[in-house]
């Protein structure tokens, strides 16, 4: 054999050798902590008191198309709300109207008249999380808001 190949051959075993040596010390190296997770309490809310025999949650996705709201109605249990995306336009009772953006919260005490729930955006859909936590079983999550004191009465 030509004492060039012996050369080349030695240079590829040695280069073999060390690379080997690297992948076993990287192997045995400790491995890297995991990334942690983040955390962050997004709403932390005493519920109305409930009779605890049964404690029922339902979580419901909402989806407004751009421009779309729903008629003034109201709930039967506590309700807790969280925007997943677009922009959320509210008012509960006669508190100030306010605009919920995506990861921000929202609760509504168990019959709590929502009198605005609409888009926000003319553009955009809006998509909010509704978790009910009820102590009992509700067929109907939301019904139509009562009509204002005097409404329809003849002056």
């Amino acid at each position: 054999m030509p004492a060039i190949t012996r050369s080349l051959i030695t240079i590829a075993l040695v280069g073999a050798f060390v690379e080997a040596m690297r992948l076993s010390a990287a192997s045995a190296s400790p491995p890297q902590a995991a990334r942690p997770s983040q955390s962050r309490v997004a709403l932390s809310r005493t519920l109305a008191p409930m009779d605890g025999r049964e404690i029922r949650v339902r979580l419901v996705e909402v989806t407004y198309p751009p421009g779309g709201a729903n008629a003034s109605h109201t709930h039967p249990c506590p309700v807790v709300g969280y925007v997943l995306e677009g922009a959320l336009r509210m008012q509960v009772n006669d508190g100030a109207e306010a605009i919920f953006r995506k990861g921000d919260t929202f609760y509504e005490e168990p019959g709590d008249i929502h009198r605005i729930s609409a888009n926000a955006s003319a553009t955009e859909p809006v998509r909010f999380l509704a978790y009910f936590t009820c102590d009992r079983e509700v067929t109907q999550l939301s019904m139509p808001a009562p009509a204002p004191k005097g409404a329809g009465e003849r002056r």
